[in-house]
């Protein structure tokens, strides 16, 4: 259903543009309200009927998750909105604001239906269950099965955080209207009424489910670490190239889905022509944009890797710095000769969340290179990776 649905609507293409990518919002969307309102009218009056608090708080549930396909929809068109003065790289982060919102949508409902199922729990009342109201609820799971598989197909399809966290919701429900079933039949089998704690147990999988789409929303809003396939990808690429030595401070911006600029620092050989070097980086920058789409810059790092002392003491001190720790990698590594001892220029390249202090990491570095050569003066520069390289 999910292929038909696709190629009913939006056919068969592995471009995944701004316009696609739209309509791929707009079919997730259009679907989930329709179904949404549907099953919200369903256990509506399948919880009026019965009196069954728990039944109500899902029906309200669905309301919310049509709610939040609106949102959704929303969010994709102004995602897809082409770049303006105002906005040069776009308007992609918008999807994720969208999710953000639809987290608090979710958050908040899940709240009120606790407070709800509580005053059932000090007031009970007695549901009048009937065949009507399991068969709504069984539907209910099967609808919302489906809406799962469906919507983590297209976020897989555009890569969509937002679809995805409607896809996460969709199994949260599924869990959600289990638990009201389950509520249901102990109070026929065991007359037995737990109505007001099933209807507390499915607020609380709301209220989950909307803090787990809230963090899924936020990190890439906050500026996260890029995924280690995607480095690994970019290094691969990088280093592929005949005359690239190495390459360091990677950052990726994310500015929505689709929309990334690229930055890192390529070495060459200190003896390669000015020009020679420009014609490398811009046959790599071409690359980068056919590749992984995105805008692309390069800073060039001459390394001297002819000079035989200064290939020796690079040698010496990342011995040292890998003595500290596996992790740490130095970079733009020069040497100032002088008579009187060595200056030795270097950035040591740490990973966040490390367990040494910058302070810790610089006086260890210094003690084991002067333990080595007393007479040599290093000056080391601490960098937090903004990816991991190694």
């Amino acid at each position: 259903m999910t292929k038909f649905l696709i190629r009913l609507f939006i056919g068969k293409t592995a471009d995944y543009s701004f316009d696609i990518r739209k309509k791929y919002g707009f079919l997730s969307g259009i679907t989930g309200i329709i179904l949404n309102l549907l099953l919200f009218t369903g256990k509506l009056i399948a919880g009026i009927l019965s009196g069954a608090v728990s039944v109500v708080a899902d029906a309200l549930n669905n309301l919310s998750d049509a709610g939040s396909s609106i949102v959704n929809m929303v969010g994709f068109k102004i995602a897809m909105t082409p770049p303006d003065r105002e906005h040069p790289f776009g308007h992609g982060r918008a999807e994720y604001v969208a999710g953000l919102i639809i987290s608090f949508i979710i958050t908040l409902m899940g709240v009120e239906l606790a407070k709800s199922s509580v005053d059932k729990i000090i007031v009970p009342e007695v549901p009048d269950i009937s065949v009507l109201t399991f068969v709504i609820l069984f539907a209910s799971v099967l609808v919302k099965l489906w809406m799962f598989f469906f919507n983590r197909k297209l976020g897989s399809e555009i890569n969509s955080v937002s679809l995805k966290a409607t896809a996460a919701d969709s199994i949260s429900d599924v869990t959600a209207t289990a638990a009201v079933i389950l509520g249901m039949a102990a109070s026929v089998i065991f007359d037995v009424n737990i109505d007001g704690w099933a209807g507390l147990l499915v607020s609380a999988f709301i209220v989950v489910s909307g803090i787990k789409t809230a963090k899924e929303s936020l990190s890439p809003l906050m500026g996260q670490m890029p995924e280690k396939e995607l480095v690994d990808d970019i290094k691969s690429t990088v280093n592929s190239y005949e005359g690239i030595i190495g390459m360091h401070d990677l950052i990726v911006h994310n500015y929505g889905v689709g929309i990334s600029f690229i930055s890192f620092h390529a070495e060459v050989a200190s003896s390669m022509p000015l020009s020679d070097a420009h014609t490398l980086v811009d046959g790599i920058e071409t690359e980068f944009k056919k590749k992984f789409g995105c805008g692309v810059t390069i800073h060039i790092d001459p390394v001297d890797i002819d000079d035989e002392e200064t290939t020796e003491l690079f040698g010496a001190v990342k011995k040292v710095v890998k003595g500290i720790d596996e992790g740490l990698s130095i970079h733009d590594f020069r040497v100032v000769k002088n008579p009187a001892g060595n200056t030795l220029i270097f950035d040591l390249a740490v990973p966040y969340k490390f367990r040494l202090s910058d302070r810790q990491i610089r006086e260890m570095t210094v003690g084991g290179i002067n333990a080595i050569d007393k007479n040599a003066v290093p000056i080391v520069s601490i960098e937090r990776q903004l990816a991991e390289l190694d």
